[in-house]
């Protein structure tokens, strides 16, 4: 696999090397969409939490440690099951190294971060085997197009990260509905990735809306308000408003092959301005294929931070390399951002002593 300084070019080499050269030695914006559903507190779906209940408070965790560098609406950071921290802490380190400027907008929230945030008018998701889950979604969409072409007047380009439990299970559903096969390839935060109870979910909400894989190709609003999250508007609509100006990373695993199906549907010319950007985690994942679901979709580019913490000093980075997390927050995209940004003066290393000094800061004041 090809690279360029620490990132590795996962798909359509040229246009990857080609929106690496635009992007280098450019000063981006990193935007952050949070929100939450029902549909995270389902049994088993997310690791985003120490359990199911807590995960209303991971989003507004995560954009607190961002801004922050510590969470105010919770005590500690937000960590799995396990133990694991928030792949924010990733993203933290990564901005702060290259001097990124964080944006957080709040696409449906149930419990607010203590911190500014650009409020897109939505509500936090149901549970989709109501297949009802997303209200308000065309209103989002067209006030997240609107916010993202003031913010590309702002800035050279944009990341655009997500934080939203539940969210591969979402975007496996948008993606059915459209009519993206991606059964048994959408990534998971768990080392053991649960297809069998994302898809049967995904099944109860096609059932409960009344329709079938692939009857919503057409209609991809209507695909989010059955089956999706409330991310997903808000993410689509700032892609849609700032790469009609400036180029988007759009930064995080599976989920952002759904986001692109929507984009696809809505506005295909942009995505000559669009990439992927994610981790070596996603892109060798083998219960995943982040490669396949694109390529069903379109030609946009894909990268890959080459973060590897199997000599992190710490076992709660090392075990990032077992296969759990794997992505969130934008860490992906955000890691090539501020590698980019310097032209490769900031290396997968500087990054892990960056992110081991911030974890154990953060752990001391726990």
């Amino acid at each position: 696999m090809k690279r360029k300084f620490d990132i590795l070019i996962a798909s359509n080499e040229l246009k990857a090397e080609a929106f690496l050269s635009e992007i280098e030695g450019a000063h981006p914006l990193f935007v952050c969409a949070i929100g939450t559903t029902e549909t995270a507190k389902i049994p088993g779906i997310s690791a985003a939490g120490s359990n199911p209940q807590i995960t209303d408070y991971t989003p507004p965790a995560d954009a607190e440690l961002l801004l922050l560098g510590k969470c105010k609406c919770i005590n500690g950071v937000p960590i799995t099951p396990s133990g694991i921290p928030t792949p924010a802490l990733i993203t933290m380190s990564a901005l702060r190294l290259a001097n990124i400027p964080v944006l957080i907008a709040n696409s449906g929230l149930k419990i607010e971060p203590h911190i500014p945030f650009l409020n897109l008018g939505g509500a936090p998701g149901k549970d989709m085997r109501t297949g009802h889950s997303v209200e308000n979604t065309k209103e989002v969409l067209q006030r997240s197009i609107i916010a993202g072409k003031q913010l590309a007047n702002t800035t050279d380009y944009l990341i655009i990260g997500e934080s939203i439990p539940g969210g591969t299970t979402t975007a496996l559903g948008v993606l059915s509905a459209i009519g993206v096969k991606a059964e048994g390839k959408v990534s998971s935060s768990m080392p053991d990735n649960p297809h069998f109870l994302k898809t049967n979910t995904v099944n109860l909400g096609l059932k409960a809306a009344g329709i079938k894989f692939g009857s919503l190709k057409d209609d991809p609003i209507k695909a989010i308000s059955c089956m999706g999250d409330p991310m997903m508007p808000a993410f689509a609509g700032l892609v849609i408003g700032a790469a009609s100006q400036v180029p988007v990373l759009m930064a995080g695993g599976t989920q952002m092959t759904a986001i692109l199906a929507v984009i696809n549907a809505l506005n295909p010319e942009i995505l000559c301005n669009v990439a992927i950007g994610t981790t070596r985690w996603i892109i060798q994942d083998s219960s995943s294929d982040i490669r396949g679901i694109v390529a069903q979709i379109s030609n946009v580019p894909v990268l890959a931070a080459d973060l590897d913490f199997k000599l992190s000093k710490l076992s709660g980075l090392k075990a990032y390399e077992t296969g759990i997390v794997k992505e969130g927050v934008g860490a992906g995209g955000a890691s090539i951002a501020a590698m980019a940004k310097l032209s490769g003066a900031i290396t997968k290393n500087m990054i892990l002593r960056e992110i081991e000094k911030n974890y154990e800061i953060l752990m001391t004041k726990r």
